[in-house]
Formats: C-alpha cells, structure tokens, sequence
C-alpha cells in the first residue's frame, strides 16, 4: 500500500460503547475549539454525531461487549471494517484518533498504520485487569497513548510506546462533590440510585434485580425513593417492561450534568465507568454485576486483578461492597445498603474513602490538554 498524502483538516474519530461517545464528543469539542478550520468525521453515537461535521454510522446503538457476543455480530463488522477502508482511501484523514472499545478499534488501528495514517489511543482500555498482550498491539499501531490512570503510562513507555496521562476525562464532567450529610433515621425520605448500565445486556440483567432490592430496602425504610438513571437510548417502556406492573416509589431520570445524581444518599451501580463517577461525587455505593454464564467463566479465567469496580481497584482495597453473580440477589444487596445508610460511622466512613481518589486522578481540562497536544503533533506550525 503506497503512502497516503493526507488531507490535512479531516480527522475521523471512533468509539463503540456510551462512555467512550461521552469522552469522543468532549475531545471533538476541544479539537474544534483549538483548529475551527478542520472538519471531525466520526463513528460512535448520538453524542459525537451531535458534535461532529460528518457522522458516518452509529456503532454504539449496535456495539457488543463481553467475550461471546461480538462473534454474533462479526458480519456487522466486516461491513464497517470495509466502510472505513472506503472512507480513508478517498477522505485520507489527518489522523485517526480511536477511543476505547479495543475488540473493534484495535482493527482501525491496523488499517491506519497500513495507510501511513498516525493514529491516536485517547482513553486506553484496562489492559492491566486482563489481557496484558494488548497493550504491545496499541504501542505497535497507535503513534500516542492517552492513559486515565497515573499507573498505566509506564505499562506503555515500558514497551517503548509514547504514552501520556494528562488526568482522567471524568474530570471535565463531573461537578465538585456536595456536603450530603448523614440523615440520621430510617423517616427520612432516603433516596437511592439504580444505575443498572448502558449496555443492552447490562439493562435486561440488572435493572428488575436493583428495584428488587429497592424494594427491599423500603421494609427498613418505608420512605425512601428510587431513582432510575436511565441511558438516553432506553425507553421508558422498555424500563418499566424489565420491571413489571408495580413500580411505587420509582422514578426515571435522564440527565447529562449529574444535578440529580450528585443529589443520591447511596447508588445500587452496575460495574464500570459509573462506580468511579459515583467516587468523584462522593456517593456512598455498592456495586452489583450479572452477565452470561459462559463470559463469567472466560472472564474468571483471564481478569487478573481481585476486584471488578474500579473504586476497590484504585484504592487496593474492598472500599465497596461487591455482588457478582449468584451472590448478586435482592436481600443480600439490600442487607448491604441498610447497613451503610442506617450507620452515620459508616456512612461516613466509605464516603471519606471515595473523596480521597478524585485527587489522584489530575485536574480539569484533560480533553482540552489533550486535543491540543493532536493538534500541534498533526498541525504543526510553521
């Protein structure tokens, strides 16, 4: 494959699941802000397209996680493996900028660095829980790394990869903690988060389950509430189908700005991305997480760190309680919550906790730190 000139104010941007169109559509921003004449082509969700000049397919609304489901949909793939060669061989972007999502953007990586094309990693996968291989794929294709976490950066420059960590995305998005003090009793209208996941498989296994335990919890404290944080790609109907006819104390909340989570005294989370915002909030938590039987017993094989949330992992210790599997069930995550919330030392206590890691993950401004570093690496001016 002969060298492609590239044309030097287009840039294409890839992202496969709802955290990564988040951290994409923030750095797509940043990128317009710091060169207003290029012009950002992008594949991910509703969010990128919403940012972008030219949005080419929406990869988020049809993405696949776990280790059995992208093979169901490898057609799906092929077909945009083939979209995107056709794109780059006509457009020849700048760069390529990849966030997260490895099973598919490590292939864009490669069709890229055949190309000539250099090819940024912004938000590396957690390379460091399983599957350490990876990173020597990322270092071989990707001109740059934009680690999350401080540790990660020598897990690449070790490989002779040019690793950078200019402080965690979450951080641009996510509002200065609030006091929200213990309440003291079980009269207290208590209110409790249920952030059941984003993905379609995560939804259909955990949203009944954490109402369930809701529920649960009312018999402790009858006046609690529950809040429901729900994806802008899940319905209300599909929500209340997952749950069933009786829904009292329930109510949905769609948001971008987390006003209404930072307002929750305690958080039922599925495992991901979400605990750590929960971390940075301050929001007492445990963390619930269900899946396929045989992803569990692939994944027990390969992941090798002792916890699935990444509190517990950045902190080295069980800070919040984890519920995975068959160990995930109404009464037992309920026990859990009353424990935290009908016990000021330990309310107090976990939340301290939490509060302590949002100084270890940087400053405010990473996208921004970050689109600007691509800018003047692609840019560079005379």
């Amino acid at each position: 494959m002969p060298h492609i000139i590239p044309n030097s104010k287009n840039i294409l941007v890839v992202a496969g699941d709802i955290s990564g169109d988040v951290h994409a559509s923030n750095l797509i921003k940043e990128l317009k802000a710091c060169a207003p004449d290029i012009t950002v082509t992008s594949i991910g969700g509703e969010r990128m397209k919403a940012a972008s000049d030219k949005f080419l397919y929406n990869l988020v609304a049809r993405g696949a996680s776990g280790f059995v489901e992208p093979f169901k949909k490898l057609p799906m793939w092929v077909r945009l493996m083939n979209m995107i060669k056709n794109y780059i061989n006509e457009k020849n972007p700048a760069c390529i900028i990849t966030v997260d999502f490895y099973g598919f953007n490590h292939q864009v990586l490669g069709i890229a660095k055949h190309r000539n094309i250099p090819a940024y990693y912004y938000v590396c996968p957690q390379v460091w829980a399983s599957r350490e291989y990876r990173a020597r794929s990322i270092v071989r294709l990707a001109k740059k790394m934009f680690v999350i976490f401080p540790f990660e950066k020598k897990i690449y420059t070790d490989l002779g990869g040019d690793a950078v960590f200019l402080g965690n995305p979450l951080l641009d998005k996510i509002p200065a903690p609030k006091e929200n003090p213990f309440k003291g009793d079980n009269t207290k209208e208590w209110k409790i988060g249920l952030l059941p996941g984003s993905r379609p498989r995560e939804i259909e296994k955990h949203t009944k389950l954490f109402y369930q335990a809701f529920k649960e919890v009312r018999r402790s404290f009858p006046n609690a509430k529950a809040y429901l944080f729900a994806v802008p790609e899940v319905s209300d109907e599909k929500i209340y189908e997952l749950i069933g006819p009786r829904r009292d104390g329930l109510e949905i909340v769609r948001e971008n700005d987390y006003a209404a989570r930072s307002e929750m005294d305690f958080v039922i989370t599925c495992s991901g991305t979400a605990t750590l915002e929960n971390a940075l909030l301050g929001l007492p938590m445990l963390v619930v997480y269900k899946t396929g039987w045989v992803t569990y017993q692939i994944a027990k094989m390969i992941i090798k760190v002792p916890y699935i949330s990444l509190v517990n992992i950045l902190s080295k210790k069980g800070v919040v309680k984890e519920f995975i599997q068959k160990d995930a069930n109404p009464k037992a995550i309920a026990q859990e919550i009353c424990s935290i919330i009908g016990s000021e030392k330990n309310y107090n206590s976990m939340r301290a906790q939490l509060l302590k890691l949002r100084s270890q993950l940087g400053e405010p401004g990473v996208a921004k730190r970050a689109a600007q570093m691509i800018i003047d690496e692609v840019f560079p001016k005379e």
